[in-house]
């Protein structure tokens, strides 16, 4: 069993966190997305920013038992591991395997994905508190780390307990949060509500980072004025712009907002997700992988919906490129 004089940076943990949050915006954990290529884009524009690793599941670590980190390199910490479970032995566990190359540990208690919840796990934790604030201090006990949770306003409508769950968080050893401002029944329909996240700001003592339809510099500045935050994770919006979590918190430090990228701004930069992606994972594999990120790198131009229904079944490295050139030229 770990303690804390045997790690004594857990008594230090508030100012750890202090340095790894030392930009206001991190990016948000999403399985599937948030992968080496994602975290390796958004670093180069973001040289602070807390990136956060896919989700990743304590009990696929307990039958593998293989390292997860191998992609991890120098350039992209800081960085935290996004683990997920219901069994405080397995996520103690999990935390000690990836402690190593950890800068945090993020514990899953928000995806509101069916298979997920039915498993006990994601936002299905909301309607656990107990059980929660137990995986919280497993995960402490297994390492010399921060631990943050990252969970929504509630199950329902009618059950936003998150002001509660999050004072039972920071009570069980929980250093950081980050809430996504709306529950796990309204998946990712309507709107994030921004407001009542300062509700949880005003009655924690932990730095809170506020989530969920920060699309723009803008959207990051009235995020950030509602809620009251010390931060904004970001997720779907890198999808289609690698440059956005640095473009906010270049505003922040020095209020000039600038420009997103141009339609060949990123189209340069979905050739080369597409490229690093075909390097990590092969060439058919890494094609199809990034087929998701499409519709977020060419979303507003005219024609979006035909040139999408054309390039998402293309599986011709040299065609997609072409097509990605013709786009351009189409949009001049």
């Amino acid at each position: 069993m770990l303690n804390n004089q045997q790690n004594p940076f857990q008594i230090k943990n508030k100012d750890r966190v202090r340095q790894l949050i030392r930009s206001k915006v991190s990016l948000a954990p999403m399985a599937g997305i948030t992968d080496f290529v994602l975290r390796e884009q958004v670093r180069k524009y973001a040289p602070e920013a807390l990136l956060t690793t896919e989700m990743i599941s304590s009990e696929y670590l307990a039958q593998v038992r293989e390292s997860v980190i191998t992609n991890i390199t120098e350039a992209e910490h800081p960085v935290s591991f996004q683990i997920s479970g219901h069994k405080p032995h397995l996520m103690n566990a999990a935390a000690r395997l990836l402690s190593e190359k950890a800068d945090m540990i993020d514990i899953n208690m928000g995806c509101p994905v069916n298979k997920v919840v039915k498993g006990q796990d994601g936002a299905a934790l909301m309607r656990n508190p107990e059980l929660a604030a137990e995986l919280v201090r497993a995960v402490k006990d297994g390492t010399y780390k921060p631990v943050s949770v990252k969970f929504r306003l509630g199950y329902t409508a009618d059950e936003m307990n998150y002001v509660e769950f999050g004072q039972q968080m920071q009570e069980a050893g929980a250093d950081f949060i980050t809430i996504h401002g709306r529950t796990r029944s309204q998946f990712y329909a309507g709107q994030a509500d921004w407001a009542k996240i300062k509700v949880l700001k005003d009655n924690v003592d932990i730095p809170v980072f506020a989530n969920g339809d920060i699309t723009t510099v803008e959207d990051a500045i009235k995020c950030l004025e509602l809620s009251g935050a010390d931060g904004v994770a970001v997720g779907r919006a890198t999808m289609g712009d690698p440059t956005l979590i640095g473009r906010i918190a270049h505003y922040l430090k020095t209020g000039e907002i600038i420009a997103p990228p141009s339609l060949s701004e990123k189209v340069s930069m979905l050739k080369t997700h597409l490229d690093e992606e075909i390097r990590l994972r092969g060439e058919l594999v890494g094609i199809k992988f990034v087929r998701k990120f499409y519709p977020f790198y060419i979303s507003g131009i005219k024609n979006a919906a035909k040139f999408r229904s054309v390039i998402v079944i293309e599986e011709n490295y040299d065609k997609i490129i072409s097509l990605l050139d013709e786009l351009v030229k189409s949009q001049a």
